[in-house]
């Protein structure tokens, strides 16, 4: 396995191929509502590769001076439970912790609070968020 911060346009491909596989698909999400208004020029993605096949992916985007988000964490379902996620979200980390942000802010789905909790996020289910496909719980991190 291989992750790579994925900034060039063929990188960034293989970031939206695993959420289309991973999660639009299976949730039958269109593709407009996958990708949305923080999916820009300075969002920055994460994609971690089998050989050179994306298999796992996350987000991330600046709130703030201080503030950064990690979104959209997709591992492709026949790699899930193999520790994936938690590499994409420690190299995640790295990434927002080298460019100076100080807090970590994710809306985790209702079922995932437990794998963040592990990796040190707190939840706080004063702020519950219910979409139309997910329930998801605001959660932070401070670096």
């Amino acid at each position: 396995m291989k992750i790579i911060r994925a900034t060039e346009t063929w990188q960034q491909a293989g970031a939206y191929y695993v959420r289309i596989q991973g999660m639009a698909k299976q949730h039958h999400i269109t593709l407009k509502e996958e990708f949305d208004e923080h999916d820009g020029p300075d969002t920055k993605y994460i994609v971690l590769l089998d050989e050179e096949f994306p298999v796992a992916t996350c987000r991330i985007y600046e709130v703030d001076q201080i503030n950064a988000t990690i979104g959209r964490v997709v591992v492709l379902p026949e790699y899930r439970n193999q520790g994936l996620g938690r590499l994409v979200i420690k190299e995640a980390e790295v990434w927002i912790k080298e460019q100076g942000y100080k807090k970590i802010i994710l809306e985790s789905r209702d079922i995932a609070v437990g794998f963040y909790e592990k990796l040190g996020y707190k939840a706080d289910f004063t702020k519950i968020i219910y979409g139309d496909t997910f329930t998801c719980v605001h959660m932070e991190k401070v670096l």
